[in-house]
């Protein structure tokens, strides 16, 4: 290699480490992971939680303008168990941030997160109830965000692992996008999928054009589309119907439908199946479903769940539990006498 050459190939080179040098620089300088550390930690602080990372933010230009975080921990505050503990984070940030723009993150990524329920579920009773002729509300979420890797836990016990979640941006009126996937503690595959743009308007929120996507791998899948309100407190209503398709047996069409409480009847999930060989038509209390399995869980009489409706299925295979001409009728004096031909396990 000439003399020339290598000079000129020196200079090249030398440029080139001088801009990445300089982008570098300005990465620090422009992005001040500090400021966007704060702003996190404010906006926790707002909602009387405290955030903590096990070493200072650094910044990143590849693929895009984002913050690295590692060791994540978000408790509420003098509360000892978290809420959320993360191995790893990313605030992506839009490329106007370089030109110092307004401090704005566009997309939340934590991986490995450690999700305990237990611990939200005490938070939340923390917070100031809202009166109950209060109307809807629709918490705006600025950026999407995305959990990958992630376990769901109540204090030591594993709920669903392989927790992966997709959102996007929470806003009145504009496109909303979920998706949810994990696995139970058997280790079965669920899905969740939602598509719909939430309006809220003189304290009525509608989610329009809803589309719900329930699957398991292998086992169900089950599509709905419909509407749904919420004017607030138990004031609910929805009207969804759709197909269910299984791979052990011929598909279901399915409507479910929820109707506010009044002041003669709770709030009531209508759940209708019919199928080749099956008939389901049940209402359902929720509230009173999740007080009697607290009750069986803290160890309480065996009792029938509060059903209403009937069941016919020809088929019914629960685990070790088979039964054949499976009959169900549940009044509101006889909550689900059922009669049935089990074969053994």
């Amino acid at each position: 290699m000439n003399r020339r050459l290598r000079i000129a190939l020196l200079g090249v080179g030398g440029l080139i480490l001088m801009v990445v040098l300089a982008a570098f620089v300005a990465t620090y300088v422009v992005l001040q992971p500090e400021r966007f550390t704060a702003l996190l930690q404010s906006r926790a602080r707002a909602a009387g939680l405290e955030l903590t990372l096990a070493s200072p933010a650094s910044p990143t230009l590849w693929p895009k303008p984002a913050l690295e975080l590692d060791g994540l921990t978000l408790r509420a505050q003098e509360a000892t168990a978290p809420l959320i503990v993360a191995s790893r984070g990313k605030l992506v940030l839009p490329w106007n941030t370089l030109l110092g723009s307004e401090t704005r993150i566009s997309r939340l990524e934590i991986e490995g997160a450690r999700i305990d329920v237990g611990a939200i579920s005490d938070y939340l009773d923390t917070l100031p109830s809202r009166p109950s002729t209060a109307g809807a509300i629709l918490p705006t979420i600025d950026a999407g965000f995305r959990v990958t890797r992630g376990t769901l836990i109540r204090g030591n016990q594993l709920l669903l692992s392989d927790v992966d979640i997709d959102a996007g941006r929470l806003a009145n009126g504009l496109p909303f996008t979920l998706a949810f996937a994990a696995h139970t503690a058997d280790a079965t595959p669920y899905s969740l999928d939602l598509e719909t743009t939430p309006t809220l308007s003189r304290g009525v929120l509608t989610l329009g054009d809803a589309k719900l996507n329930v699957a398991s791998a292998s086992r169900f899948d089950a599509t709905l589309r419909g509407d749904a309100t919420w004017r607030g407190a138990a004031d609910v209503g929805a009207s969804l119907a759709g197909r269910v398709t299984r791979e052990a047996g011929p598909p279901y069409d399915i409507v479910l439908t929820v109707t506010p409480a009044n002041q003669q009847d709770p709030l009531y999930v209508a759940l209708k199946l019919d199928g080749e060989n099956d008939h389901t038509d049940l209402r359902i209390p929720p509230l009173a479903i999740g007080e009697w399995w607290s009750g069986i869980r803290a160890g309480g009489s065996p009792t029938l769940p509060p059903l209403l409706g009937t069941v016919e299925a020809k088929n019914v295979d629960l685990g070790s539990v088979h039964a054949t001409g499976l009959r169900i009728r549940a009044t509101p004096d006889t909550p689900a006498p059922a009669s049935t031909a089990a074969a053994p396990p």
